[in-house]
């Protein structure tokens, strides 16, 4: 993901948009694919990924906020 400087409430609501979609997009089909398929394992671990995408962008908003102190 490239870096985005976020000067504002705005700019923030933006890169939030932008990066659940991404999220969905990549971690949520491969889960509604695992899911259609049928295969608990593999629903694991893509639901494991899904939830790790999103752990990631919380912490990538936090370092972010982090850095300005």
């Amino acid at each position: 993901m490239e870096t985005r400087i976020i000067d504002s409430r705005n700019d923030f609501a933006q890169w939030a948009i932008d990066r659940s979609n991404a999220i969905l997009t990549d971690q949520g089909s491969e889960l509604a694919t695992a899911a259609r398929n049928g295969n608990e394992a593999q629903i694991a671990v893509t639901a494991q990924a899904l939830g790790q995408a999103i752990v990631d962008a919380l912490i990538e908003a936090f370092d972010g906020l982090a850095g300005d102190e």
